[in-house]
């Protein structure tokens, strides 16, 4: 990738402990420019810490990270950075550092052209500004203010905010003016520590297509797990105990993880049962003078074994939330609704109805009014006319993020569920609190003491132990770590009543949503079905196409069957063809599959010896010797990733073969 460096960042043997609690250790990481790196773990396992690590504002405890020389870092933190008060637009602009200085200079350099009387002198003055002006074009010139404009744009700020003074942003729009200047200053590397975090779903999905096209590498930190999917090329996962370098994005982590844990599960039964019998042998020969020499063996053989210990999964609960009593059909209805706040008209004449069992996720651009409606429909918030009406029976709730400021800090967990249900029992509120990642002494800590990803969990359990059927949820996944949010997901997929909910999570809206109501310029438009279904539906009325456009598939012809000759035998004989073919290829797959691991061993072997190269700061003393290491590093991932894949398919193909052998036994 020409100006762009092949390896951009080198971390060997990372490690970071406070106090007597180690984050992790033994970190190794190669970042190439085009890496996509997600760094996942649950909330306190040393993610911001390792992105500090690597931008090099602190130091590990141990091992080293080295940057190749003249690569820039840019780093996303959660919090925002200080900002003047000039407007938005000039404090993007004002992050090119080298193009302000260079103006600046070109200022200079013509007022004193202006005052220069000596035709020499003029002459130098006219020279340097002609290159300024030449370095400056090649840094984006005129471009710069379109290009900041743009991308504040996909980030969601309106041309009216440019000229809008910082100090009247909201944090979240802060946040994004922070994340708009670090993309405008166009570093080779990106540290984003939950850049989504104040996003919306188009923001997102402009942001992805970003990254998607950005030359240089990124590490990011998302609960998203939907973004994680479409931008990553590889996972950093920090285990409790240990640190996993994974290829592929964050679902194939989770698909390589399972198997890993299925074979640390075998192999630790295997040891387990290789331990037994040791020490049968142990104890049954211990005192026998003539066997002492093979106890002794074997016991060294045990002290010096590795243990295999199991990584914590989370699991699916099931929950026990109380049964809410059946309202009517119809959950809720707007008739002629309208909402302004002050020359704003945001609603007008709006009919909107909500049944019973509907999960509906509110979508839509930024400040279309989904907030609004919610609300609206929530009951917290008055509107201009019209009328809203809840149906029988229909008990509303409604989770927005002020719910945790309704935590009373000096209750316990399990204390202030209790005031929730009172009815309820404690197992059940421990079964409950379980559920939300709280277990054993976590239910008598007191709120007090809870982080905000903490307390949002307790607030969504306090929620849903209320008797209620009809639920109004405004970004329930803020603070919330991805386990959280599948623990969330769960919970909501067991609750019986009606549910609205507004999230940019996509993957919550996925799990819990049958119809989606998209709000553009005031005007609802409701899409029956999944979140898939209604993105497959805009792309077809983007395209201007119809289902019926489509071309369908024909019935596909049925398989011909040998015919009979009533006694079974053309049948037994065609299954036994069948049988021989079906081995013949599974012998073949299982050959070059041996193969493939055999080339893939030796040249991940030579790629971790290069890794160790370019930790050398010597290395870098002879220019030549990076470069040829740099192209032969370069062929050996496009050969590895090449023979992953042939690995993978080939490994389909096998399972599919076994299958195959397996109906026709």
């Amino acid at each position: 990738m020409e100006g762009w460096v092949v390896v951009m960042l080198f971390a060997s043997e990372v490690g970071k402990s406070y106090s007597e609690r180690t984050l992790f250790s033994g970190l190794t990481l190669t970042i190439e420019a085009g890496d996509r790196v997600a760094l996942i773990g649950a909330n306190g396992s040393g993610k911001t810490t390792l992105l500090e690590i690597l931008s090099g504002e602190i130091d590990s405890d141990v091992g080293s990270v080295d940057r190749q020389r003249g690569v820039t870092v840019g780093y996303l933190r959660q919090e925002p950075d200080a900002f003047s008060d000039k407007p938005l637009l000039q404090e993007v602009l004002d992050a090119d550092v080298e193009a302000n200085a260079l103006a600046d200079e070109i200022s200079a350099a013509e007022g004193a052209l202006a005052s220069e009387d000596d035709p020499e002198r003029q002459g130098e003055l006219l020279d340097r500004i002609s290159a300024l002006y030449l370095k400056l074009e090649e840094s984006g010139g005129d471009a710069r203010e379109h290009e900041a404009k743009a991308i504040l744009a996909g980030l969601g700020f309106k041309e009216r905010d440019f000229a809008r003074p910082m100090s009247e942003f909201s944090g979240g729009w802060v946040m994004r003016a922070g994340l708009a200047r670090l993309l405008f200053r166009n570093p080779n590397l990106l540290l984003l520590d939950e850049p989504t975090n104040h996003l919306d779903l188009e923001a997102n999905l402009w942001f992805e297509k970003y990254l998607s096209g950005f030359q240089g590498g990124v590490v990011v930190t998302s609960h998203d797990r939907a973004f994680l999917n479409e931008t990553a090329n590889r996972v950093v996962a920090i285990e409790p105990d240990e640190v996993i370098v994974h290829r592929g994005d964050y679902d194939d982590y989770l698909v390589a993880r399972e198997r890993a844990l299925e074979i640390k599960q075998a192999t630790a039964a295997r040891q387990e049962r290789q331990i037994a019998k040791q020490m049968r042998f142990v104890e049954r020969f211990r005192y026998k003078a003539k066997k002492a020499g093979q106890v002794q063996s074997r016991l060294k053989q045990l002290e010096k074994m590795e243990i295999v210990t199991l990584p914590r999964a989370t699991k699916k609960v099931r929950y026990s939330f109380p049964e809410p009593p059946r309202g009517g059909n119809e959950a809720i209805t707007l008739r002629n609704v309208s909402k302004a706040y002050g020359d704003n008209v945001v609603y007008e004449g709006l009919d909107l109805m909500l049944y019973r069992g509907d999960r509906v996720a509110l979508v839509g651009p930024n400040g279309a009014g989904k907030t609004t409606l919610l609300k609206i429909l929530a009951g917290v918030l008055p509107f201009d006319g019209g009328s809203r009406k809840t149906g029988h029976n229909v008990i509303t709730t409604y989770y927005a993020q002020h719910v945790l400021e309704l935590l009373n800090p000096g209750n316990t967990l399990i204390g202030e569920l209790r005031q929730a249900a009172p009815m309820e029992s404690d197992q059940n509120l421990r079964n409950t609190l379980g559920g939300f990642l709280f277990s054993g002494d976590d239910v008598d800590k007191q709120i007090s003491v809870l982080s905000g990803g903490e307390k949002a969990r307790v607030a969504l359990a306090k929620l849903l132990l209320q008797p209620s059927n009809l639920l109004f949820m405004d970004e329930p996944t803020n603070h919330l770590d991805i386990a959280s949010r599948e623990i969330l997901a769960d919970a909501l997929g067991d609750y019986k009543g009606t549910i609205c909910f507004i999230t940019h999570d996509r993957t919550l809206i996925r799990q819990a949503a049958n119809k989606i109501i998209e709000i553009d310029g005031g005007v609802p438009t409701v899409y029956p079905g999944d979140y898939d279904g209604y993105l497959y539906r805009k792309e077809l009325e983007e395209e201007q196409k119809r289902s019926d456009a489509i071309p369908e598939n024909g019935a596909s012809a049925a398989a011909k069957q040998p015919r009979s000759n009533g006694r079974g035998r053309r049948r037994i004989d065609v299954a036994e063809l069948q049988r021989r073919a079906l081995n013949k290829e599974a012998r073949r797959l299982a050959e070059r599959i041996e193969e493939l691991t055999a080339s893939l061993s030796q040249r991940e072997a030579r790629i971790a010896e290069l890794e160790a190269m370019f930790g050398s700061p010597d290395l870098y003393d002879e220019p030549d010797r990076v470069a040829d290491l740099g192209k032969e590093y370069g062929a050996l991932k496009s050969e590895v990733e090449g023979l992953w894949e042939e690995w993978e398919r080939l490994s389909l193909e096998a399972e599919k073969v076994e299958g195959e052998l397996g109906r026709i036994a």
